[in-house]
């Protein structure tokens, strides 16, 4: 068996965590690339502006149409001190500094980190239509958008992606209110309620037995068949990246108004759970913008998906997956299942991700139970992949601020939280 040329043994040979990998014990991997090497990505801090204003454009229609979300699509920080004792007793680690969670499980309308990108890539689609068809200008007040004259004119357009879950909750709730024929393709991985919440939405669901990248290139084949159908690539997509990179510019005033300091002698260490890196990936980039050398980004992966360490490790990116070195691709993690990661996102973290550690779904399920028992928080076992991060990096850092991003959770019916 070869992979991209070399024999396993040669790629072990030059990657010898590469024996815990493959045996599917959890591992740190430092980035050797940081700050080595110049980001590959002509997008910069003007864009992510222009993201966050094109978000602003449309807090009428967010207000009217999703009253609570008061306008702005957005979660709370909160410290987990409890947790935190936790996890210092169960892993026999001290935790220096504060331990905060970022509450994407709780962003409004979708429930989830996906929430940020993916109703980002939806509304700038819509108001490109609406502009270019002259019947909205961006001096308008945008909840107008509300009105059956756009619900009517946007349901003559398609809106299509592939999706392991949570992506496809949020693109088809936001195209479906906005009046787009919206088809989400799922993967095996995708949760039953998932499926059901989407249709109950009025969104299409395609099922497929196969995985994420399978659905992703359904769901790119069949829009491809129709002119009026936009495909939203979560693989290769600057909109859903700086979509979620507005993130960033609304941290750094929560941190304000909370008075946290970002500076040398107090910096930000953020754990970051990754499926196919455009989400961790924006929301990185956005953070190096805003915080420069003094925010360290990790992003987690579980044991059995870790596509981007693989990618990154080798230097192969989107051109290897984990099935090549013989790893099943399954998880409870059922947004982090991806075996194949975004080339595109790789290659513009290469330069400044610190690092990318593995965790298995028992410790998540632990964790799960953890959190609930300590802080009365209701998370998805994905949205627990960043919290193993002081753990898994432990001694590579230590004092400042450390922030576990969590993925999603809201939405998961008790039934169901309650088997995971």
């Amino acid at each position: 068996m070869t992979i991209a040329g070399k024999s396993l043994e040669q790629w072990k040979g030059e990657h010898p965590l590469l024996d815990d990998i493959l045996q599917l014990k959890e591992v740190y991997w430092r980035n050797p690339q940081k700050g080595k090497t110049t980001p590959t990505t002509d997008l910069s801090m003007a864009d992510i502006l222009d993201a966050e204003a094109r978000m602003k454009r449309f807090a009428p229609y967010f207000h009217k149409v999703f009253p609570e979300t008061n306008g702005i699509i957005e979660s709370p920080i909160s410290e987990i001190s409890n947790m935190k004792a936790k996890l210092e007793e169960e892993e026999q680690i001290k935790i220096q500094g504060d331990l905060l969670l970022k509450r994407d499980d709780i962003l409004p309308i979708a429930g989830s980190i996906k929430a940020r990108g993916g109703i980002y890539e939806v509304i700038k689609h819509a108001e490109k239509l609406a502009l270019g068809h002259a019947i909205l200008t961006k001096d308008d007040d945008y909840s107008i958008l509300a009105d059956k004259k756009f619900t009517e004119f946007f349901s003559a357009f398609s809106i299509s992606v592939g999706s392991t879950g949570n992506l496809g909750l949020s693109i088809g709730i936001m195209s479906a209110k906005l009046g787009f024929n919206v088809t989400v393709h799922m993967s095996s991985d995708a949760k039953q309620w998932k499926k059901d919440l989407l249709r109950k939405k009025g969104v299409q669901v395609v099922e497929h037995q196969a995985d994420y990248g399978a659905a992703v290139e359904e769901g790119r084949k069949q829009c491809e068949k129709k002119l009026t159908c936009y495909f939203i690539d979560d693989e290769n997509s600057k909109d859903l990246f700086l979509g979620y990179a507005v993130a960033a510019l609304r941290l750094k005033k929560q941190f304000e108004e909370r008075g946290i300091k970002v500076n040398a002698e107090n910096p930000l260490h953020v754990y970051l759970p990754c499926g196919v890196g455009g989400g961790p990936g924006g929301i990185a980039f956005g953070l190096h913008q805003v915080f420069g050398e003094h925010v360290h980004c990790y992003f987690a992966e579980p044991t059995h998906s870790p596509s981007m360490l693989l990618g990154l490790m080798t230097g192969l990116h989107d051109q290897v997956s984990v099935q090549d070195f013989g790893i099943d691709n399954k998880t409870a993690a059922d947004g982090l299942a991806v075996g194949r990661p975004s080339g595109f996102v790789g290659h513009v973290m290469q330069p400044m991700l610190e690092g990318v550690y593995t965790v298995t779904d028992e410790r998540m399920k632990a964790m799960l139970k953890w959190i609930y028992e300590t802080e009365a928080i209701k998370l998805e076992p994905s949205a627990l992949a960043g919290m193993s991060g002081p753990q898994a990096v432990e001694g590579k850092s230590s004092r400042g601020t450390h922030l576990v991003w969590a993925t999603g959770g809201s939405l998961v019916p008790d039934e169901v939280w309650g088997e995971e």
